[in-house]
């Protein structure tokens, strides 16, 4: 599904990613840690073509990633703030995404009652344009904009942070049940260890812009994690 080789990005001067190869399979639930600078949004980045690689290169499907739209159909990703159009309300902004995805109405019906209870009556009927929504809710809007087009693919940066402890169960169970109902390959990094064992299949750890572990995830994940982050 997505293939990786000798991928760097360096910012004067100094190299903050240098992966030589990685591959993630179709349907896999890929978790991403390290510390803050380890290049875990940097690396999305570059997957997602925001930024331009030093070196090698990013593939969705045998296709280059870079200068090319073939992948953007099936890709749904939300990093920050900066991906959501701010003076809209969240309906406006669904019916925006939607029409970029050629969904009908009924289709954004379907949607809005997959994410009744993910927005638990936080988010619609406020009349609030999604500027004023706190920052746990507006990353629940733009995590949600992410699966309005039934993205194949699904790049998460952080998505824990920032949301009340309800708004991380109920997230946790929704891509759970993306990826084991709708094979949704997921790509998610996280500061919190504990959430991203419970989420993704595999681990791996990135320690200045390199991969320093690769792990399948299991019963003593965790604790190796921890073991390893504890320095």
């Amino acid at each position: 599904m997505i293939e990786v080789s000798n991928l760097s990005k360096t910012y004067n001067g100094s190299t903050v990613l240098n992966i030589a190869q990685l591959n993630i399979a179709d349907g896999e639930s890929f978790g991403l840690v390290g510390n803050n600078g380890a290049g875990k949004t940097t690396f999305f980045r570059l997957v997602l073509d925001l930024i331009e690689a030093g070196s090698g290169e990013v593939k969705i499907e045998g296709e280059k990633v870079a200068r090319n739209e073939n992948w953007k159909s099936i890709t749904g990703s939300f990093l920050d703030e900066n991906f959501l159009i701010d003076f809209l309300t969240p309906e406006e902004y669904f019916e925006f995404v939607a029409k970029l995805y050629g969904k009908s109405a009924g289709d954004l019906a379907v949607f809005y009652e997959s994410m009744k209870e993910f927005f638990n009556d936080e988010i619609f009927n406020t009349k609030k344009l999604i500027r004023d929504f706190s920052k746990g809710n507006q990353k629940k809007i733009g995590i949600a904009a992410a699966l309005i087009g039934d993205p194949k693919i699904l790049i998460l940066d952080e998505p824990f942070t920032a949301l009340d402890p309800s708004s991380q169960i109920r997230l946790k169970r929704l891509l759970n049940d993306l990826q084991t109902r709708q094979k949704v390959t997921l790509l998610i990094s996280s500061h919190d260890l504990n959430h991203i064992t419970e989420v993704c299949q595999r681990i791996v750890v990135l320690e200045k812009g390199l991969i320093v572990r690769d792990l399948n995830t299991g019963s003593d994940t965790l604790k190796e994690l921890e073991n390893y982050f504890d320095v």
